[in-house]
């Protein structure tokens, strides 16, 4: 028995529990707790580029979700197989079934309930558009085609995106325009070495600093709202790299983590101080091992400005590749880098690409993937 899927259709704004301009990790999220509607989830995207290339969610039978490639916001859903009924689906506009598995949308029918809109193959609206071929197949008119031929033409797909500003067509590669979905999440995180993280928010002008050694756990809770999760530092492997590793006074405490998984930063406050001693900051690379556990934070290395007067230093992006940000750190020779592999703490559980390099600098490690992007930055 299939449970039927029952969408309320919003042009140039989305449809049921999907909204447009929301991010890849959040959509996931909700997914996790609807599998009894989408049993199955795929997921594509250019493993050779996925930093900067669409991600595509195919929630069959009926729904495809496409996500921008950088900042993997919502951009456009798909909406086909009308008919088929495993599972069904209804659509509703404005409390009104226009589809359902008895009942067919057709051409007709579009038009009483939309409006008059320009001829052609399809029909387009503001925010919405109808299409009559089936996934690639060309159903459109043929010659000969009657007038009541056409009036009874069959929907195949429809698609769902956010309207067009000043009459220009939305392409599928470009960035969702910022939307009240996105109001509180982090724009850009500007990464200042041996100082902290200057975050930008969309539609505000806060302009948020956390800097190692002064920023407050208080602080964070504060500006940043309570963390996803506080998680107690035990692991100190790392520790036998340091240079200068020094034994401090155990009075018992523990340094912690406030986890930001809706930011994709993590912060490690210490035990004793309770001030920001390292700041973690996440790509969200599909196909890497910490893929979904964060969402995307779009960040920007930046370098040592020329002079006083240079209020423009030049600065790297986490979609630039590791050999980029590499010659920017240290124009040198390249250093060498440890191996990880994050599946070593789970039993029966392997990935295809599960092993990372780490790159230390002065101040700064990055972690990347077989494809040489960075997945992770850690400040300190």
């Amino acid at each position: 028995m299939f449970a039927t899927l029952d969408l309320d259709i919003r042009p140039g704004s989305g449809i049921g529990m999907f909204e447009l301009g929301t991010s890849l990790w959040a959509v996931i999220d909700i997914l996790r707790g609807l599998q009894h509607l989408f049993p199955q989830v795929e997921v594509k995207f250019d493993p050779e580029d996925s930093a900067t290339t669409p991600v595509i969610l195919h929630l069959r039978p009926h729904l495809d979700l496409l996500f921008s490639g950088y900042h993997q916001r919502l951009h456009t859903i798909c909406v086909r197989k009308l008919r088929e009924p495993h599972p069904p689906v209804i659509l509703r506009y404005k409390d009104t079934v226009i589809s359902s598995s008895a009942e067919p949308l057709v051409r007709v029918h579009v038009s009483r309930t939309f409006g008059p809109t320009y001829p052609g193959d399809e029909l387009k609206y503001p925010g919405i558009w109808f299409s009559f071929d089936d996934d690639g197949v060309n159903e459109g008119f043929k010659g000969g085609i009657t007038h009541l031929e056409q009036r009874t033409q069959e929907v195949k797909r429809i698609f769902i995106r956010q309207k067009s500003v000043d009459g220009e067509e939305r392409d599928a590669l470009d960035e969702v325009i910022p939307c009240p979905i996105m109001h509180g999440d982090i724009s850009s995180a500007v990464i200042k070495i041996h100082d902290g993280v200057h975050f930008n928010f969309f539609s505000s002008p806060l302009l948020l600093q956390v800097r190692i050694g002064e920023t407050t756990a208080q602080d964070l809770t504060i500006d940043l709202g309570p963390p996803s999760r506080v998680h107690h530092k035990e692991d100190e492997r790392m520790t036998i790299h340091s240079p200068n590793l020094q034994v401090s006074e155990d009075d018992g405490s523990t340094d912690y983590f406030y986890n930001y998984f809706h930011h994709g930063v993590d912060f490690l406050i210490s035990g004793q101080t309770h001030v920001v001693r390292k700041i973690i900051i996440h790509s969200n690379m599909p196909g890497s091992p910490l893929f979904q556990r964060y969402k995307r934070c779009p960040w920007q290395l930046e370098g040592k400005p020329e002079d006083d007067e240079d209020d423009s230093p030049p600065r790297k992006h986490f979609y630039e590749k590791f050999e980029t940000i590499r010659r920017f750190l240290s124009p040198g020779e390249m250093l060498p880098s440890m191996l990880l592999d994050r599946t070593d703490e789970y039993d029966n559980i392997t990935l295809p690409n599960s092993s990372t390099r780490l790159y230390g600098y002065d101040g700064v490690i990055l972690e990347v993937n077989e494809a040489s992007q960075v997945v992770t930055v850690m400040l300190f």
